[in-house]
């Protein structure tokens, strides 16, 4: 797939409420497969906004490594494969699971043990990271609806699994180093 630039900004064709896939299938804008790759999109803003909260380093880097994933999972749900083969942007490149489930065990390796479910917050940027964590999971329920009707990749539900995984423990990771206790769900019905 060739990378064009961009010569402007509006087109017009979405108005009718159709918009086009990759490949130029023309679909309704409330299909089900652009809840799934418009959510992924959604998913990547929030992840943009939590780079800009953390300092230079790894964990910024890592986001926007997997933004940079996000781009291919959202090139690989807008294809519709029945019309369109995939193109090689439609693929995660190999490993990328591997590397979320790595940075996992290790962030758990370094922070304390505490039991409980933890409401989401703490600091600003976990708190973000907790936001961007529910969009994934919804993210994540869009893509196995899309995936009951036409053909995704199993490692694009993997990924996005893994990744809500990720932010997860991102979060725990985020409030640790910034000496902000978490807070652990009490339930008032006991």
């Amino acid at each position: 797939m060739n990378m064009k630039t961009i010569s402007k900004v509006y087109t017009r064709t979405g108005d009718a409420g159709m918009t086009s896939l990759v490949g130029g299938v023309r679909v309704k804008k409330t299909d089900v497969r652009l809840e799934a790759y418009g959510t992924v999109d959604e998913l990547s803003a929030h992840l943009g906004l939590l780079a800009s909260m953390l300092p230079e380093g790894d964990d910024r880097q890592t986001i926007i490594r997997i933004q940079n994933n996000l781009f291919n999972v959202c090139t690989h749900l807008a294809t519709d494969q029945s019309q369109t083969p995939l193109y090689s942007l439609a693929r995660l490149a190999d490993g990328e699971i591997a590397v979320l489930e790595q940075l996992v065990d290790e962030i758990m390796a370094m922070l304390p043990e505490r039991q409980g479910f933890v409401l989401p917050g703490g600091c600003q940027a976990a708190a973000q990271c907790h936001v961007a964590r529910t969009v994934c999971r919804r993210a994540e329920r869009r893509i196995a609806a899309l995936a009951q009707v036409a053909d995704v990749g199993p490692e694009m539900l993997q990924y996005i699994n893994r990744l809500s995984d990720y932010l997860f423990t991102l979060a725990k990771k985020i409030n640790f180093n910034n000496r902000v206790c978490e807070i652990i769900w009490q339930n008032a019905c006991k």
